[in-house]
């Protein structure tokens, strides 16, 4: 009963049947399952699936964001109870695009793949200055921060971000990933990033090797 339950969830979040999988999820916690089993067996697991078919192009965006509907469904159902336990956290990210920028798809799609894996996302928003960053990661104990940028003219300001990280003794215990269509691998290392991510696909899954090495 339990995994096959459980299954059922995960497939019913793929095909993003929001209502099927809050009465899926409701039947779990009848049935006796943990809400955090529910949460990391069937709705993290479906949306990991997801993810990975978004990656290899199998899925567009509204797919994922269908998916994303579906996994709010369940998740607003067990978050009280997780809540109650002190439920446990991959790891914290501060997310946001940088100031002078304010194309946030990109950004958007990574907290959905982001939280969908498990990680606790603080999403800042769009046109966010590099003090705003460093604040909120000190704030909220972030072991990483996240930066996106679409235009060539914000770039500098991810550089404004890690300087400060580096000056306020952060610098390996708060890593810094930063994405965008203008930015390459260079322009990371070259502004001393700890991580290049090429797209919103692929940040889940590079700053989950991350916090791997943390």
């Amino acid at each position: 009963m339990g995994s096959d339950i459980l299954q059922r969830i995960a497939d019913a979040l793929i095909a993003g049947e929001d209502d099927i999988v809050a009465t899926l999820t409701e039947e779990a916690l009848a049935a006796g399952m943990g809400p955090q089993d529910i949460l990391d067996n069937g709705l993290i697991a479906g949306m990991t699936i997801v993810g990975g078919q978004f990656k290899r192009h199998e899925i567009f965006l509204p797919d994922v964001l269908m998916s994303a509907k579906a996994m709010k469904a369940g998740t607003n159902i067990l978050q009280p109870l997780l809540l109650g336990q002190s439920a446990p956290t991959k790891g914290r990210i501060v997310l946001g695009t940088v100031q002078g920028d304010l194309h946030d798809i990109g950004k958007n799609l990574a907290a959905i793949m982001l939280r969908g894996r498990g990680f606790d996302v603080i999403d800042l928003g769009k046109d966010i200055p590099a003090l705003a960053f460093v604040d909120a990661a000190e704030r909220e104990g972030a072991q990483v921060i996240g930066m996106s940028a679409l235009l060539t003219t914000t770039m500098p300001v991810m550089k404004q971000v890690i300087d400060l990280v580096r000056e306020r003794g952060l610098a390996g215990r708060v890593k810094t990933v930063v994405g965008g269509a203008p930015i390459t691998p260079a322009y990371a290392a070259s502004i001393g990033a700890d991580v290049y991510v090429s797209d919103a696909a692929s940040a889940a899954d590079r700053i989950a090797t991350l916090f791997g090495s943390l």
